[in-house]
């Protein structure tokens, strides 16, 4: 688990208004879920026999008596909620929920056991179209943060029935070569075979490669469905590759599932992962409705962001104020109050802890700002400012308080609020 330091903040904060935004564009309302729920939850709808609950929850006993877990993923919880508050009656829900997620993993460069997540859920919808369009809002919201080289595979695993059916035939194919499986498969093949399809292991590639496809063995309905989605995203210019091997590491999944990988983070390819889990509601004790959702790597995609050098939204003050003398103090106080009024988007940080002008002048420079405005008792007299450009030319002028707003907000591309 891993701190984020306030140099660090910054490409977050631009991740979180870029998701913000753009969910909102799509009609998606947020939630807010607890970070601990009953492990049964997890159990439940994420499976007994994947990692997750096998290896990497963190789960522990209250003071009752009761088996609770930190979140591992979000999909859960925000169907319990769904279920518990009565949402789903009869209504379309679009959904989006942030935050942390708790799994004991070996931590490496893009995976820690505290990660952040983004995620996006639909329910009521059975239809090819809402698949299509969180494919195409996590494509803008690529597109809205500058990222390159996110390639989007698809699949499909059919409904529980046919997938069952295709399991069979996993098994089979392999259990006839369970001498070359690792012990990782091995304790898969009965349990999740389907996670076998999703090793790492080099030495499995070829066998992997050869394994049955799941497309040939999709039911009718989930084959037109998924061509549909298909359809739907070249008419809108997505571009995307069909990957039978893309399983999903959830039991929940069903008909179309997807990830969007990259080449540029090594290991850890997957930045947004999704796909439908029509059964869920249902298997959580709602009633029978469809959904689908992703969830997106926090991590993972600030590391894209900061290798593509991504533009992100600045932290650091714009505008350092230095006082030194007697009546500065209160003036520049009074004076800092009304800027951040009239400009709400400045950002004004106002010298505190005394010091010669000297030193002042030494931590605005330090402090990254474009200007120092500077106030000592000759200004106080002659209610005017000294400004002073930090970075590139512009040497200092004095400006009169009355011109001041007008002044750094033509300086500083900033709007003064609309008034009335």
């Amino acid at each position: 688990m891993n701190d984020i330091l306030p140099a660090e903040a910054a490409p977050w904060r631009t991740l979180q208004t870029a998701v913000t935004e753009v969910f909102a564009a799509y009609g998606y309302q947020q939630i807010r879920l607890p970070v601990v729920e009953r492990t049964e939850l997890f159990a439940r709808s994420i499976g007994e026999v994947t990692d997750i609950v096998e290896k990497e929850m963190y789960s522990f006993e209250d003071r009752g008596g009761e088996s609770l877990s930190l979140r591992p993923e979000g999909t859960a919880g925000c169907v319990r909620a769904a279920i518990q508050h009565g949402l789903l009656h009869n209504q379309v829900q679009r959904l989006w929920y942030s935050g942390p997620m708790f799994r004991y993993e070996r931590p490496q460069k893009g995976r820690y056991r505290q990660f952040y997540q983004f995620g996006a859920e639909a329910f009521g919808l059975e239809g090819p179209d809402i698949d299509a369009e969180l494919i195409m809002m996590s494509a803008r919201l690529w597109r809205r943060l500058g990222l390159k080289g996110i390639r989007l595979q698809l699949n499909s695993l059919g409904t529980p029935e046919s997938r069952q059916a295709y399991r069979q035939v996993l098994v089979d194919y392999f259990r006839q070569h369970a001498d070359v499986l690792d012990e990782d498969s091995k304790r898969r093949l009965d349990g999740n075979p389907m996670r076998i399809l999703d090793s790492k292991n080099p030495d499995l590639a070829g066998l992997i490669e050869n394994a049955p496809n799941i497309l040939d063995h999709l039911d009718d309905a989930s084959k037109i469905h998924f061509d549909a989605v298909c359809a739907q995203l070249t008419a809108a210019g997505i571009k995307y590759s069909v990957n039978p091997r893309v399983v999903r590491g959830l039991d929940y999944y069903s008909r179309t599932v997807f990830e969007w990988t990259t080449d540029q983070l090594g290991a850890q390819d997957a930045v947004c992962s999704g796909g439908r889990y029509d059964g869920l509601v249902e298997q959580l004790g709602g009633k029978p409705t469809p959904a689908i959702g992703f969830a997106m790597g926090v991590e993972r995609l600030i590391a894209l962001m900061e290798l593509q050098e991504c533009r992100v939204l600045a932290d650091g003050p714009q505008i350092y104020l230095v006082r030194v003398g007697e009546n500065a103090d209160s003036y520049s106080a009074v004076l800092a109050e009304q800027l951040r009024d009239a400009l709400p988007d400045l950002r004004l940080l106002v010298h505190a802890g005394g010091g010669s002008f000297k030193s002042q002048m030494k931590r605005a420079d330090k402090s990254g700002a474009e200007f120092a405005l500077i106030i000592g008792d000759d200004e106080v007299v002659n209610d005017q400012v000294q400004l002073k450009a930090l970075r590139g030319t512009g040497g200092q002028v004095a400006v009169p308080r009355a011109e001041l707003v007008s002044g750094l907000a033509q300086r500083l591309d900033l709007q003064p609020p609309v008034q009335g």
